[in-house]
C-alpha cells in the first residue's frame, strides 16, 4: 500500500465517520432557520395588525382638536348667556 492509498483510506474513514455528524449539524441549522422564518412571519402579521389599528389615532387627534374648539364655543356661549341673563334681569325690574 502506497502513501497516497493510505492517505485516501484515512480521509475516506474520517469522511464516513464525520458525515452523519455534519448532516446532523446542517439539519439543526435548517430547523433553526425555519423557526426564525416562522417567528418573523408572526411578527409581520402582528406588526401589520398594530399598524392597522394605529390609523385610528389620527382620527382621535382630529376629534380632540374639534372638541377643543367646541369647548371654546361653549365658554363663549356661557359668557353670553350670563350677559343675556343680566340684561333680562335689568329689563324685568
Amino acid at each position: 500500500m502506497s502513501v497516497v492509498d493510505f492517505l485516501w483510506t484515512i480521509l475516506l474513514i474520517v469522511t464516513v465517520l464525520l458525515l452523519p455528524y455534519i448532516i446532523y449539524l446542517l439539519h439543526t441549522t435548517w430547523r433553526a432557520a425555519r423557526s426564525i422564518q416562522r417567528y418573523f412571519a408572526e411578527m409581520l402579521e402582528a406588526g401589520l395588525g398594530i399598524a392597522g389599528n394605529v390609523d385610528h389615532v389620527s382620527a382621535l387627534n382630529d376629534t380632540i382638536s374639534v372638541a377643543s374648539g367646541m369647548l371654546e364655543v361653549a365658554g363663549d356661549i356661557d359668557k353670553h348667556a350670563d350677559t343675556i341673563e343680566v340684561t333680562l334681569a335689568k329689563k324685568s325690574k
